[in-house]
Order: C-alpha cells, then sequence, then structure tokens
C-alpha cells in the first residue's frame, strides 16, 4: 500500500540523508543540512507498508512561487509509477493552492516532470543565480 504523508514526524531523515549525500545535486550534504532543508520546507515522505521509499520539497511563499527539491524514489522502487503520484499529491496540495510559478532544475528527469506541464524557462535571460562555493 503507497501513502503520501506530509507529516514531518514520519520522515526518516537519516534515510533522506543518506540518499541525497549520494546524489549528484546533494552531494556532501550534512545531516545538520538536511535537518535544515526539512525545517524549512514543505515536505513529502511517500511510503510503501509503512517504510520510506522517497521524499520531495517545496520551498514557497505559498502565494506566488514555489520551488521543488529534492526529489527522489528509491533506486528498488523506481519505474512502478510512485514519482508520478508524488508529484501529483505535491502539485494538488491545498496549501500551494494560489502559487502561480512553479520552479524545479533537474539533469536527468525531464521526461517526469514534462508530464506536469513544466518546460524550458520561457525568458532564461531574465534569470540569474549566485552560488556559494565553500
Amino acid at each position: 500500500m503507497i501513502r503520501i504523508s506530509t507529516d514531518k514526524d514520519k520522515l526518516d531523515i537519516s534515510f533522506i540523508h543518506k540518499f541525497l549525500t549520494n546524489t549528484y545535486w546533494a552531494k556532501g550534504r550534512t545531516l545538520e543540512e538536511v535537518k535544515t532543508t526539512i525545517e524549512n520546507s514543505f515536505c513529502f515522505g511517500i511510503y510503501t507498508n509503512g517504510k520510506q521509499i522517497g521524499f520531495a520539497r517545496v520551498v514557497t511563499d505559498y502565494a506566488v512561487f514555489a520551488y521543488i527539491m529534492d526529489v527522489f524514489i528509491v533506486e528498488e522502487q523506481q519505474g512502478k509509477g510512485y514519482s508520478s503520484l508524488l508529484m501529483d499529491k505535491l502539485l494538488n496540495e491545498p496549501a500551494f493552492k494560489k502559487v502561480k510559478t512553479w520552479r524545479l532544475a533537474t539533469a536527468d528527469a525531464h521526461f517526469l516532470y514534462e508530464k506536469f506541464g513544466f518546460g524550458a524557462l520561457a525568458n532564461p535571460e531574465k534569470q540569474m543565480e549566485k552560488i556559494i562555493r565553500e
């Protein structure tokens, strides 16, 4: 049985950290950093038979903008449609009903996000970023 929850108390933070620290986008992220990101985000855990198999979080102002981050399903559970279920739940979360602009970044899951209406930035020349390297 698949269950998606927004209850942060149900999240297996060690599991999330272990997965994220080995990804291309969060390699080396510390446990403390993972805890901080969870504390300051709207989070989704996905579970099968009570065991967490995936995660996603949203950074948002709840009115104008939302940024989807750290979406994953463990490898052994991929290909079963769970990431689509997670994205559907996330995008239809009542807390986000007023959000007009959604963003995310991905190097390898365009096929998933395109199913939900995501595409290339309309005006990338207007986008800027600042990355601080330690």
